[in-house]
């Protein structure tokens, strides 16, 4: 019986669980996640709860203000700007995980790699690593969305392209030291294959890195996403994304007397955004020791 209560209080007393209390003490994370779970309830259910689906035309309400008929009004054609924002929520979501994921996977097998396998691996890994970090961020992402044209799967292929060097060095440099450790030392000397090692003891050495980084870099994924559509090289009409709403309604015109075309997919974009923000915060103070220091 004292065996038990001890394991108890000592995983009451682990990494993980003070890890938890300090996201729980964060209001922040917490304001952040309020925000996010009721969202992401509305952008998967929305069908189930909306009688309009996001390109249904009424041609009766052309430009309408909120109604009762449409909540938060119709834009030029008619269509349901509450089905279009949250159908643009599914979109930059989808988006912004799907590249984060396959960003996390190239940046983790990249630094991982180039801190395991050895130093001329590693000079070389880095030295490209180091060119792909001195590309304008801004100019390369136009380049290679216009190169691979408009399009989710080709707006995923860019956005997860741009998103890996930060993160291949963050895991380059936890493993620098992790190498040198008595355990990984003696997985050497048994035998153990890079892949081993990797598996074993790179990646669950790693893990707060990768959820503090894709958390953080997924709201960073949905503005590129929102950006790339404003300017047509994204995710193309008429699919709803935020991007695209707000680049249909940037006319003069719309700005002045429509301001619900605009209003509502910004506010979502910038209410979701600062909500990860928040969660990312909370999620790296929590596994940051040094956290309960200060």
């Amino acid at each position: 019986m004292a065996v038990v209560e001890t394991s108890r209080s000592r995983g009451g007393n682990g990494p993980l669980a003070r890890a938890f209390r300090r996201f729980a003490a964060n209001g922040a994370a917490l304001a952040g996640i309020a925000i996010l779970v009721p969202m992401l309830v509305l952008i998967v259910c929305y069908p189930l709860i909306l009688g309009h689906k996001p390109n249904d035309i009424d041609l009766l309400a052309l430009n309408k203000g909120p109604s009762a008929a449409h909540w938060l009004g119709t834009d030029g054609v008619g269509r349901d700007i509450l089905a279009r924002v949250l159908q643009g929520g599914r979109i930059s979501l989808l988006v912004a995980v799907v590249s984060v994921a396959i960003s996390v996977v190239i940046g983790f097998l990249v630094g991982s790699v180039s801190a395991m396998a050895g130093r001329f691996t590693d000079a070389a890994i880095m030295r490209f690593v180091d060119l792909a970090m001195t590309l304008p961020p801004v100019i390369s992402l136009l380049v290679l969305a216009s190169i691979t044209g408009a399009g989710i799967v080709p707006t995923i292929i860019v956005i997860s392209l741009l998103s890996w060097p930060v993160l291949a060095r963050m895991v380059r440099a936890r493993l620098m030291e992790l190498r040198e450790r008595d355990f990984v030392v003696a997985s050497r000397g048994m035998g153990a294959g890079l892949g081993h090692l990797l598996w074993r003891h790179g990646l669950p050495n790693s893990i707060d890195i990768l959820v503090v980084y894709a958390t953080l870099q997924i709201a960073a994924a949905i503005l590129l996403e929102a950006g790339l559509s404003f300017l047509g090289l994204g995710v193309p009409p008429p699919e709803a994304s935020w991007g695209n709403m707000l680049n249909a309604a940037r006319s003069t015109v719309v700005l002045e007397q429509y301001p619900w075309q605009w209003l509502f997919p910004g506010a979502a974009l910038v209410i979701t955004v600062l909500a990860i923000n928040f969660v990312g915060d909370g999620l790296r103070d929590a596994f940051d020791p040094r956290s309960e220091l200060n």
